[in-house]
């Protein structure tokens, strides 16, 4: 494929990230697979998502819209090329499956089984590419059972035990404010992807590997999960506050509230002294972890009574400045204008001219070789005519350049 130069916004030149030089077939679509092939994207890879003549699902999942695109699919989808593929078409197919033979890595989330009819399933696959890495994503893995089940991010949160944890102890589960069991997957399903490339720098070889949603939940729910596993306790939703923590919630000021988490002993040491009531940390009620959590309705209003006398943002400034965690509760703007506040860079141009997409930043950074962001996030087939012609020129018959690319 021919290189791309480096867009406005990009941190580097094109190709020069630490997974420069890798191809990635893209059979995904929604969000688990897509945040998963953009993470590897933005790293250096080369990424083709191969996407169905109707495109991927969250092409329609509006509103909100940027210049009548979905914002769902601009946030997974950057530094791909699309190419719209019906494997149900001859021609078509065998374009999937050359480049599924020329691929590094392959990502597919369908149903599981459900491309070993396409020859795509990763048996076919390897016998033709043994060095390629085939990750798949499923909502409850490929076993008889789990197979048949559907895997959307919401019901495994209901399933989970999720949302029998979030909510007001009186009130109905709720579900996350995102879908994070598909992000979580997303993220499970790049580290297994680069420990299998390492892998195979040892073997020659490339494996499968398998993740799916409910098992990325369960190891996601870490203390939840664990109280019950290790612990016997069955866990339930206690609104904003922790259960092995005190004071990890938010808390009342004189204009609205204020998280604050006093992790450890010298923490809420700290915490007292500047609120004004020192004694409490030598207060035999109040004076380790394990007293604060059992005696929280007595410490909270205690802690309030002074928090009631300022502003959050005065408690806040004064509260940080003394070591202690807190923070106010903002909407996402202000989550967003925060970040640029201290200085993280959240938001990233991508692409230029009319083209040009604003993101959020990739969240890692590297001392050498920095991430990428080369290519807005494509339309349906944008690249189909490009991406067909490589396929369809025999491998030897490449120039330099397309092979390099490749």
């Amino acid at each position: 494929m021919p290189a791309t130069p480096a867009p406005n916004g990009s941190a580097g030149d094109a190709g020069r990230g630490p997974l420069s030089g890798l191809l990635v077939a893209d059979f995904s679509r929604i969000l688990a697979g897509p945040y998963a092939t953009m993470l590897l994207a933005d790293l250096g890879a080369e990424v083709v998502k191969v996407e169905a003549p109707g495109g991927d699902d969250t092409r329609s999942w509006q509103p909100p819209v940027r210049d009548g695109i979905s914002t769902y699919y601009l946030a997974v989808n950057r530094n791909k090329r699309s190419i719209a593929l019906d494997l149900k078409d001859p021609d078509d197919l065998a374009a999937a499956q050359e480049l599924a033979r020329r691929a590094d890595i392959l990502v597919e989330n369908f149903k599981p089984g459900g491309l070993a009819r396409f020859g795509l399933d990763y048996e076919s696959v390897a016998a033709a590419n043994p060095r390629l890495i085939y990750a798949s994503i499923s909502g409850f893995g490929s076993g008889p059972k789990g197979a048949a089940l559907p895997g959307y991010d919401l019901i495994v949160q209901a399933i989970s035990g999720l949302m029998s944890l979030t909510g007001d102890p009186d009130g109905e589960p709720f579900r996350a404010g995102i879908s994070v069991f598909d992000v979580m997957a997303g993220m499970h399903a790049t580290i297994g992807v680069l420990s299998a490339l390492n892998a195979r720098h040892e073997t020659g070889r490339g494996q499968h590997v398998e993740v799916n949603l409910m098992s990325s939940a369960l190891s996601g729910l870490v203390n939840q999960s664990s109280a019950y596993v290790a612990g016997g306790v069955v866990p339930m939703r206690m609104g904003n506050s922790h259960p092995s923590l005190f004071p990890y919630e938010p808390l009342p000021c004189s204009d609205g509230e204020l998280i604050i988490t006093a992790g450890n002993n010298g923490q809420f040491r700290k915490l007292v002294e500047v609120l004004g009531v020192p004694e409490l940390a030598d207060d035999p009620r109040f004076d380790r972890n394990e007293q604060r959590t059992a005696n929280r309705d007595e410490l909270r209003p205690l802690l309030v009574e002074r928090l009631r006398t300022r502003t959050k943002l005065e408690w806040f400034r004064d509260i940080i400045a003394a070591g202690v965690p807190c923070g106010p509760i903002n909407t996402v703007d202000g989550g967003v204008a925060f970040a640029e506040e201290i200085g993280l860079d959240p938001v990233v141009t991508v692409g230029s001219g009319a083209s040009a997409v604003p993101s959020v930043r990739n969240p890692i950074t590297f001392s050498e070789t920095a991430p990428e962001y080369r290519l807005p996030p494509p339309s349906l087939d944008e690249h189909g005519a490009e991406l067909r012609k490589w396929l369809a020129t025999p491998p030897e018959n490449r120039t330099g350049d397309e092979e390099r690319s490749a």
